[in-house]
């Protein structure tokens, strides 16, 4: 796993070695941020499921400028505290579920990053409270990845949506 482009460009992440986990392949991950490279200057990012945190350290490498951090397995969040050390950045990270997340964040996202684990159906949930909360800035996105396209909530557009292999990777807008 690896950075792929921006100021930590080719940076070489630790995994995390787990069964159920597996992070989101090198050419999924250039092709999302290739859709995305102009909406990430100065952005607020949330990366809801974290993991290693390679999606949230990517946004960073390419100039966002706050990048939050969450995943529910304390796990991860060692694997994403030793990346976030190895690139020399700091950032909040925090270890809850992501409907606590959700309920408890601050302000307002351009960006936020959901990759669940791929046997969970979570999208029109976290819309919902995407929504009733007021968390996402005019413009921004909901980006969901799972292993097949899933509807979205009430209200929410799918703004675009991609196929790679296994990995469905869906836009969502207000």
């Amino acid at each position: 796993m690896r950075i792929i482009a921006g100021k930590h460009r080719g940076r070489i992440l630790s995994a995390i070695r787990s069964d159920g986990i597996r992070p989101t392949p090198d050419r999924v991950k250039e092709s999302l941020f290739q859709i995305l490279s102009d909406r990430l200057a100065g952005a607020r990012v949330l990366d809801l499921f974290a993991g290693s945190g390679a999606l949230g350290i990517e946004c960073i490498s390419r100039g966002a400028g706050e990048v939050l951090f969450n995943d529910g397995s304390r796990e991860s969040l060692a694997v994403l505290e030793k990346n976030l050390r190895l690139t020399g950045e700091r950032a909040r990270a925090t270890c809850l579920d992501f409907r606590a997340c959700l309920k408890g964040a601050e302000g307002t996202f351009d960006l936020i990053f959901c990759d669940p684990p791929y046997r969970e159906e979570y999208l029109a949930e976290i819309l919902s409270i995407v929504k009733e909360r007021g968390l996402l800035r005019e413009n921004g996105l909901v980006i969901y990845e799972s292993e097949r396209e899933e509807t979205g909530a009430e209200g929410w557009t799918r703004a675009d949506s991609r196929k790679y292999g296994r990995t469905a990777v869906s836009m969502w807008k207000l």
